[in-house]
């Protein structure tokens, strides 16, 4: 009997694959990993030859709805993430034109974007029951949506999720969108460095100017999430003209904070579960997500959340159970123990080092198996590390912290108080020891390392603790800004012989 389940987002940006067996999750992984083109939207057919090596297929599982989202694309025309991205009519077609001969000869399911998104989140976490947020830029019309889920009945795991929508939002109202359109506005690349202008807001002043302009210009309604504008062709060049491109950034972060503090006051407002699942693109702003516990009191973010993430979430949908989530490293596998050694003598010898071991992480950031590592005190730092991947100088780098330690060093939000994923920031409280993971807000985007991480990075991390009384690295992704993170060794060598920093394996 074929139990694999196969889980598909592709054909918009961030393509992916998730394979599950009866609620175990064999791989999931990116297709830019395979196919070296950053945000590749296309199933390249080296993930498709990796997900058919596991064995015959038994559900194929679609991430949204394709004629629906045709009838958006029809009503939308060309957006701001420009480029021929368009889905065809039906999931067969869209499928086919993924995976071509290759295309599994089983089931096709197909479900609502927001759906996979939401059991992306839900159908992984450690809750039974759960309020669910989900605040995309775009599906195929729904734009932010919030949930019940629960288990109930039987199914082959036992338990069955259901899910009740309580309230969405529909296109072309969208936080994502603006945010996106504000990204845009500052001559970055929507739909990929959003989070470059995160970065951008501690360098700003939200002023009043800006907010007014913001606010009277583009926001329709807060309570209710209504735009003046569509934002999917984002604003206008001259919007916001005599503002510097720093202010400009923290004033969007401001506005989209409130945004976001109006779903989840209006999500609590159902009284249905202090769980909460958030999911979708802008689920990755870990400046917001700090404000999470004002509203809920234990929280879960899947570490992919966005698109990709969702074709977890399509599987989960198809198999209908609760996934054994148990760690991110489920992608590519580079064999061999953890060069726990090798790293230490590097780091203590020219205090940088990237580190390619075990399985390549699910999600678009790194959490010790495909990362560049540095000694975060040293005041130099910062500039060499941003130097060696081409990125702009103001741009912050995060901390990896032995769990136990995280309150000696950081004023953690008090219902995340510890961050496996990297999802929250929190300001440092001895920034001066720490000059390479301080942004010039004070904050750190934190990853605590606890000792069930599943990554030989704990041991790493404790050893290093041992030598130097320091239980922080600074961590960052192994990768050039514009490529995707190293995948396998041969990226390895190819990343230690352009940039000349070694990697370990």
């Amino acid at each position: 009997m074929k139990h694999n389940t196969l889980g598909v987002s592709a054909g918009f940006h961030d393509a992916g694959l998730t394979l599950i067996d009866r609620g175990e999750i064999l791989f999931a992984g990116h297709s830019e990993r395979f196919s070296k083109q950053k945000h590749d939207h296309h199933l390249c057919p080296e993930i498709i030859e990796k997900v058919l090596s596991y064995g015959p297929i038994g559900k194929v599982a679609f991430y949204e709805t394709p004629w629906l989202k045709k009838t958006r694309e029809i009503y939308a025309g060309q957006g701001i993430e420009g480029g021929d991205r368009s889905s065809t009519w039906t999931t067969k077609g869209a499928l086919k034109k993924e995976f071509g001969e290759l295309l599994p000869d089983a089931p096709i399911h197909t479900f609502r974007h927001h759906h996979t998104h939401a059991a992306a989140g839900f159908q992984t976490s450690p809750f039974d029951e759960a309020t669910v947020v989900v605040i995309d830029a775009i599906g195929e019309w729904e734009t932010i949506t919030i949930w019940h889920a629960e288990y109930e009945g039987k199914c082959m795991a036992g338990k069955h999720a259901k899910y009740t929508k309580l309230w969405s939002q529909r296109y072309p109202h969208s936080i994502g969108l603006y945010y996106s359109a504000m990204t845009a506005r500052l001559g970055l690349r929507p739909l990929d460095e959003e989070y470059i202008m995160m970065g951008m807001a501690g360098w700003g002043i939200p002023t009043g100017l800006g907010q007014d302009l913001i606010e009277t210009c583009l926001v329709e309604d807060f309570a209710t999430l209504r735009f003046k504008q569509n934002l999917h062709a984002g604003v206008d060049k001259n919007f916001m003209v005599d503002m510097n491109e720093y202010d400009i950034a923290a004033s969007a972060q401001l506005s989209v904070e409130k945004m976001i503090d109006e779903v989840m006051a209006r999500a609590r407002g159902y009284n249905k579960s202090r769980n909460l699942v958030y999911m979708g693109g802008v689920a990755l702003n870990c400046l917001y997500n700090r404000k999470l516990g004002n509203f809920f009191d234990n929280i879960w973010i899947m570490p992919n959340p966005g698109d990709c993430g969702s074709s977890l979430g399509a599987a989960a949908l198809a198999y209908g159970g609760p996934v054994n989530w148990v760690h991110p490293y489920l992608g590519t596998n580079i064999g061999g123990s953890y060069p726990v050694q090798e790293l230490l003598d590097e780091l203590q010898k020219n205090k940088i080092v990237g580190v390619a071991s075990g399985r390549a992480e699910f999600g678009p950031r790194a959490l010790g198996n495909r990362s560049l590592l540095a000694d975060p005190r040293g005041a130099e730092i910062k500039d060499k590390v941003n130097e060696i991947k081409r990125r702009q100088k103001f741009r912050p780098f995060a901390p990896m912290i032995l769990e136990e330690h995280v309150h000696e060093y950081f004023d953690m939000p008090e219902k995340t108080p510890t961050s496996p994923y990297m999802q929250v920031v929190a300001r440092c409280l001895k920034p001066d020891d720490f000059p390479a993971i301080i942004h010039v807000d004070g904050t750190s985007r934190v990853q605590t390392v606890g000792k069930d991480s599943h990554s030989g990075v704990r041991e790493l991390l404790e050893q290093w603790y041992v030598l130097t009384g320091c239980p922080i690295l600074l961590n960052t992704s192994l990768n050039i800004r514009g490529e995707p993170m190293v995948d396998t060794r041969e990226d390895a060598d190819r990343f230690e012989k352009e940039y000349g920093v070694k990697v370990c394996s």
